[in-house]
């Protein structure tokens, strides 16, 4: 680091100096309107004066600092012109209340205004251009948590996965208003374009990508990212940032298509949540027995993926999607963890209708995803019994609304995807009316039922 880039560095220091001590000078201005206030004006030269010089010291190293290129030029540039005519707009402010002349009253407003204008840049600069109004949206302001996905493996790795991630601890020093490094992330071709440093990744390669590095590096070393006074990236966050990259950094793939070592599948499980009504768990509270290891063994052994579903505890979750062919003697033997398995994944693969059967003996099921199955009406009647399922993606499968229509009376379901399956709009009324407290999603979207519509349509009258 040179001294040009040391000075440029105590501009966010020195930037204040003026404008604590220039809007004093106007305060002080404003008072000295009234006669018992008259004294005050000795006062406010000193301010100005002082004030004066710390706008010139500022501007300077600002100047400095804008030529790091970290930061958007145009915004940099309005800034930076901003500053040095609020500067000399200060210089003349002080040389006219020197010389008591009758408009330096005006000139030290048009002066205080110069300073909320360059003021709110330099924040739009460090903060964001949104940093007046994010504190008024839902957002919380200490970061963004995942959104709830409902199939992990249909989602698109990079915009459901890994830019939750850089939006949530990336973005306030890479994104296009701020460029620490020469760095932005808030882009897919600015990612891959890299910084001063050059490229950050190196798709395929994670080991070997600066990115990686950086994450990795102990909190404390000055090239650790992100800085150690930053919320810091969790541990499965930068696993997932791995594995993407290490599968090639792409932009357009979806889980599904990438390879998932062992130790991903169950980072990548842990995103696919569903709200759940208040009050009312999709884990049971009560403690259940541990489940039959050789069961377990035999099970991991043909390719199904059971893992539990949080620390510490017996009950599991089952993922046939690294099974190739989903056979009746691995559905069978899920009867023996009917306590433990509460949350079943046989999303993409052949599932008939006989399979449900089992299924349906599950008792403790809150979650069953049966999307892109040969999953049929006939199929849908055994999961009547599953009286604690509370989340149910039929999505891309030949269930009618009839046949969904069977589960009306689940007292704990709380939502249904059916983007895909064989419903139809004019299904929407009966639907509505038989689960009306059940989220019925057809993909990012719900079709509202209002007190004022009717089952009947009436033809437009004729006129004679």
């Amino acid at each position: 680091m040179n001294l040009r880039e040391v000075i440029g560095n105590l501009h966010p220091v020195l930037v204040h100096l003026p404008i604590g001590i220039l809007l004093i000078a106007g305060l002080f201005q404003l008072l000295a309107l009234k006669p018992k206030y008259a004294g005050l004006y000795t006062a406010t030269r000193i301010a100005l004066f002082w004030g004066m010089i710390a706008a010139i010291v500022s501007g300077i190293s600002g100047y400095l600092l804008s030529q790091t290129g970290d930061y958007d030029e145009g915004l940099v540039g309005t800034h930076q012109w901003f500053g040095i005519a609020t500067a000399l707009v200060s210089v003349i402010a002080y040389l006219f209340t020197r010389w008591e002349n009758e408009f330096a009253k005006w000139v030290v407003l048009v002066m205080v205004i110069g300073i909320i204008i360059t003021g709110h840049l330099g924040g739009s600069l460090t903060h964001g251009t949104d940093y007046l109004t994010k504190g008024f949206t839902k957002a919380d302001s200490t970061g963004k948590e995942f959104k709830p996905i409902a199939d992990v493996q249909e989602a698109n790795v990079y915009a459901d996965i890994i830019q939750p991630i850089f939006a949530n601890k990336c973005y306030t020093c890479h994104n296009k208003s701020k460029k620490k490094g020469g760095l932005r992330l808030d882009e897919p071709s600015f990612i891959l374009k890299g910084g001063k440093d050059g490229e950050v990744i190196k798709p395929g390669n994670a080991e070997e990508s600066d990115m990686i590095k950086r994450l990795l590096l102990p909190r404390n070393d000055e090239d650790h990212m992100p800085p150690k006074e930053k919320p810091q990236l969790k541990e499965n966050e930068i696993a997932l940032i791995h594995w993407w990259i290490a599968t090639g950094a792409t932009f357009d793939k979806k889980t599904r298509e990438l390879v998932q070592p062992e130790k991903i599948k169950p980072l990548l499980l842990a995103l696919q949540k569903t709200e759940t009504k208040k009050g009312l768990p999709d884990v049971p509270e009560k403690p259940v027995e541990p489940a039959d290891d050789k069961v377990i063994k035999q099970l991991r052994e043909k390719g199904v993926v059971i893992i539990p579903v949080t620390r510490n505890s017996n009950y599991l979750s089952a993922n046939f999607i690294t099974v190739d062919t989903v056979t009746e003697n691995e559905i069978s033997m899920l009867g023996s963890l009917k306590k433990q398995l509460i949350w079943l994944n046989l999303g993409h693969k052949n599932i008939p209708d006989s399979f449900l059967e089992t299924i349906g003996q599950l008792a403790n099921l809150t979650r069953l995803q049966l999307n892109n199955t040969n999953v049929t009406d006939k199929g849908i009647a055994p999961l009547q019994s599953l009286l604690n399922l509370q989340y149910l993606n039929l999505v891309g499968t030949k269930v009618t609304s009839q046949g969904l229509l069977q589960l009306k009376n689940l007292p704990n379901l709380q939502a249904v995807y059916l983007y895909g399956s064989f419903i139809s709009s004019s299904d929407w009324p009966a639907l509505k009316t038989g689960f009306p407290k059940v989220t019925l999603d057809t993909g990012g979207y719900q079709v509202p039922f209002l007190e004022t519509d009717t089952l009947i349509v009436k033809p437009p009258e004729r006129k004679e």
